[in-house]
C-alpha cells in the first residue's frame, strides 16, 4: 500500500505542477472575479495575442490576490481602476492623479497606463419598490431600517462602506453577499439595496434607483492597465498593440459588453473578439439571445459538460487532489505514528493539524501567495495538503492506539525488533483505519479543490467561479456535477481497495 501511494503522488505531481511550469514564456494577463474584469482581461489578451504568446489567467479572486500576483511576477498585467489603486492598494488620497499613482507604484517595479476610455465608479442602488423618496446617500442615513446586502470586498475597502459611514453617518448594518447574486436578492425582496458598479448591465433590468453620492466620497475609477515596468521591453509589439486600446472603450460599450455576458450568456472570449473586430456588442440583442438560451438550459448544460475543456479540468482537478492527498499521506502517517507513540506530543500534533482546518480557505491562499511568491498550482496544492492532514494523522494515530498490547508483546516474544513490530504487525493491523482517513481526506479534497480557481490553478472551480460572477446556474452545475461525480468515483475506488485488502488478509 505505501508503494501505491508513492506512485500515486509522483504521477499527480507530474500531471500538475511540472506540466504547468512547462508553459513557454508569454505575456500573462490577469483579471479579477467579476464580469467586467473577465471581459477586459480577454480584450487585453486578444489584442496582444498576434504579437506575443498572450495568455489570460481569469478570475484571480479579489484586488489583494491579483495585485500580489502582479508583484510576484506571476502575471504581467491586469485591468484595474485608478480609485482602487489609490485608495485600496497604495493608501493615497482617493482623488490621486495617475502621475501620483505611478510614482507610488514605481518602487515596486509596477506602473499604470493606457486609460481605456471609461470610468466605472461604485454606487449604492435600491429597489424601486423600497426607494420611496430616496435620491441621495444623505437620504439613506434617514432610513435605518433599510436592509443592505453588500459585497464583502466593498464592506472592507477603505473607499467603500467605511468611507460612506464616516461621510454620511449611515446607521445600517449590512450583510455580506456575493456581487453575482445581489441583483436576484433585490428582485426577491431579501435585501433592499446593494453596492453596484456604474457600468452594471442589470441596473435597468431590475428597475434599480442609483443613489447620488452628493458628498463625492467615491474617488474617480478610470479603467487602466496595471503592468510590470519591464513589459514594454519584453513584449514591445504586444505593448504597442495594447496602447492602441487607449480611449476606445466607452461607458456605453462596457455596459453593452457586460449585458452580453450577464444577460445574453455569451462567452467573454466571443464578446472581446467582436469588440476588437469593430462589430457592435448590443446588450438588447444579447438579452434576447439569453432568453432563448434559458429555454434550452438542459441542452446547454449537457453541451458544457460534453465540452472540450472538461477533460482538461478533470486532469487538473485530479492532479491537485492526488498531489495534495498523496503528500499528506506521506507526511501524515509518520506524524500519526509519532502521535500514537508519544501521547503528549501527539496531543500537540493533533491540535496543530486541527487548527489548520479552522483557517478559511481563501485567507490561507491569500497568505500563501506572498510567502511562495507565486500563484497557480503550488499555493492551491499546499492549501489542500494542509487541509488533508487532519483526517490522515488522526486515523493513523487512532488505528495504532486501538491495537491490543498483547499483539505487540507476542511479536516481541518472537524476537521482532521495534521497527519490525511496526512494519509487520502494527501498520498491517491499523491499515483499514489509516485507509479510511486517506479516503476521507481525498473525498473532502475533491470539493475543497474548487478553490484552486481563485488563484489560477484550474480544476472544476473555473466553472464555479465564472458561474458565481455571472450568476449562471448552468455554469455552476457544470462545475459542481463533475466534482460530485468525482467524489463518488474516489469513494468507490477506495471501497475497491478496502475490499481487496480484506480479501488478501482473509486468504
Amino acid at each position: 500500500m505505501p508503494r501505491l501511494l508513492v506512485v500515486w503522488f509522483s504521477l499527480a505531481c507530474l500531471l500538475g505542477p511540472a506540466a504547468h511550469a512547462a508553459q513557454p514564456d508569454a505575456l500573462r494577463i490577469g483579471s479579477k472575479r467579476f464580469t467586467e474584469s473577465y471581459i477586459l482581461g480577454e480584450i487585453l489578451t486578444q489584442a496582444a495575442a498576434p504579437h506575443a504568446g498572450a495568455r489570460h489567467l481569469p478570475g484571480l479572486g479579489n484586488t489583494a490576490i491579483v495585485f500580489e500576483a502582479l508583484k510576484a511576477g506571476n502575471i504581467d498585467a491586469y485591468p484595474d481602476y485608478t480609485g482602487t489603486l489609490a485608495s485600496e492598494i497604495l493608501k493615497l488620497p482617493g482623488h490621486a492623479t495617475l502621475a501620483q499613482i505611478n510614482a507610488a507604484l514605481a518602487p515596486m517595479g509596477l506602473g499604470a497606463a493606457i486609460p481605456l476610455g471609461f470610468e466605472n465608479t461604485y454606487a449604492i442602488a435600491v429597489s424601486d419598490a423600497r426607494a420611496g423618496s430616496l435620491r441621495t446617500l444623505a437620504d439613506l442615513a434617514r432610513q435605518p431600517g433599510l436592509r443592505l446586502g453588500l459585497s464583502h470586498e466593498f464592506m472592507g475597502r477603505a473607499d467603500g462602506w467605511p468611507a460612506l459611514v464616516r461621510a454620511y453617518g449611515l446607521p445600517q448594518k449590512p450583510v455580506g453577499i456575493d456581487h453575482g447574486i445581489a441583483y436576484e436578492a433585490l428582485r426577491d425582496g431579501q435585501i433592499d439595496g446593494t453596492d453596484i458598479y456604474s457600468t452594471d448591465a442589470k441596473i435597468h433590468r431590475f428597475h434599480l434607483r442609483v443613489l447620488e453620492d452628493n458628498l463625492h466620497v467615491f474617488p474617480g475609477y478610470e479603467a487602466v492597465v496595471v503592468y510590470r515596468l519591464d513589459v514594454p521591453q519584453r513584449f514591445p509589439a504586444a505593448w504597442q498593440a495594447l496602447g492602441q486600446l487607449a480611449g476606445r472603450i466607452t461607458v456605453a460599450d462596457m455596459i453593452d459588453m457586460n449585458a452580453a455576458a450577464e444577460i445574453g450568456g455569451e462567452s467573454f472570449a466571443a464578446i472581446a473578439r467582436r469588440f476588437l473586430s469593430g462589430r457592435p456588442v448590443k446588450g438588447a440583442s444579447a438579452a434576447s439571445a439569453g432568453s432563448a438560451q434559458a429555454g434550452g438550459g438542459g441542452r446547454r448544460l449537457f453541451g458544457v459538460l460534453a465540452g472540450a475543456d472538461t477533460w482538461r479540468l478533470t486532469v487538473r482537478h485530479l492532479a491537485l487532489v492526488g498531489g495534495a492527498v498523496g503528500a499528506a499521506t506521506l507526511v501524515g502517517v509518520p506524524l500519526g505514528i509519532v502521535a500514537a507513540r508519544r501521547r503528549r506530543l501527539g496531543q500537540v500534533l493533533l491540535a496543530l493539524v486541527g487548527m489548520l482546518q479552522t483557517v478559511p480557505s481563501l485567507a490561507l491562499l491569500a497568505m500563501l501567495i506572498p510567502l511562495l511568491g507565486r500563484i497557480g498550482v503550488w499555493p492551491a496544492m499546499i492549501a489542500l495538503f494542509l487541509y488533508a492532514l487532519l483526517p490522515i494523522v488522526r486515523n493513523a494515530c487512532t488505528g495504532l492506539q486501538e491495537i491490543s498490547q498483547g499483539m505487540r508483546d507476542a511479536a516481541r516474544a518472537l524476537g521482532f525488533r521495534p521497527m519490525q513490530v511496526l512494519r509487520y504487525v502494527e501498520i498491517p493491523l491499523a491499515m483499514p483505519v489509516v485507509l479510511a482517513g486517506v479516503k476521507t481526506a481525498a473525498i473532502i479534497s475533491v470539493g475543497t479543490a474548487t478553490i484552486a480557481a481563485f488563484v489560477g490553478a484550474g480544476g472544476y472551480g473555473e466553472r464555479i467561479v465564472t458561474g458565481l460572477a455571472l450568476n449562471d446556474s448552468t455554469l455552476l452545475l457544470a462545475g459542481a456535477i463533475p466534482a460530485a461525480l468525482l467524489a463518488l468515483l474516489v469513494q468507490g475506488a477506495f471501497g475497491g481497495v478496502e475490499w481487496w485488502t480484506r480479501r488478501r488478509r482473509a486468504s
